[in-house]
């Protein structure tokens, strides 16, 4: 995506989905699927030689096909990069209603553009789903050894949770948080580690584990 957008796995669905301009001819098949919506002239603007949607056009416009967890990734990431909070309200005031709408509404009170990759902000989504407190992002601890950032961490009980990616199984990067997590567990911190295949797995388990670790 040239807004350099990364979007989570979602469900088994290999179509490609289009959102084209309200009276186009084009119709869906086998292999796409066609959505239709006015589109305003602001909400065209042109990037790398193309011309493209908006980034709060482009978010609301993919409101309608992604899932929650996936849709808070990209949320998280346009906060970060493209658009501030009041760009995204100011979208959806445009259209209400719609395809998407509930959901973008859902979604937007619960985005932040601390999240630091989009499989954190799918793991936040579960938390959100699931009424667990609301942890602390990116929050940073200190121990006799030095500083660490944690992904999710509550602090007045000494409880953090990691998502810990494909990167956190190279050699160096294991080696680093072997370190850092004894320098943690030393410190009095619970640490709750998942991968990918956690969260998009069995994420129930998840939630349950991180819910007894907080004593709930």
């Amino acid at each position: 995506m040239l807004w350099g957008l990364a979007i989570p796995m979602q469900r088994d669905d290999s179509r490609v989905h289009l959102t084209v301009a309200t009276g186009s001819a084009v119709r869906s098949r086998a292999d796409r699927s066609i959505h239709r919506g006015p589109l305003l002239p602001g909400e065209v603007v042109e990037r790398l030689g193309f011309r493209l949607t908006t980034p709060p056009r482009t978010w609301r416009d993919l409101a309608a096909t992604l899932t929650p967890p996936a849709l808070l990734a990209v949320t998280d990431q346009l906060l970060a990069h493209w658009c501030a909070p009041a760009e995204l309200e100011a979208e959806l005031r445009l259209r209400r209603s719609g395809r998407g709408s509930a959901r973008a509404r859902a979604v937007l009170p619960v985005a932040d553009p601390r999240s630091d990759s989009p499989m954190e902000s799918v793991l936040r989504w579960l938390m959100h789903a699931a009424g667990v407190p609301t942890p602390e992002l990116q929050y940073l601890i200190r121990t006799a050894e030095g500083e660490f950032r944690a992904d999710f961490a509550w602090p007045e009980l000494k409880v953090l949770v990691e998502f810990d990616g494909a990167v956190h199984r190279e050699r160096g990067v294991f080696v680093r948080d072997l370190r850092r997590q004894n320098a943690l567990v030393a410190a009095g911190w619970t640490i709750l580690r998942f991968s990918g295949a956690d969260v998009l797995g069995r994420p129930e388990e998840v939630v349950a584990q991180i819910m007894r670790g907080l004593g709930r």
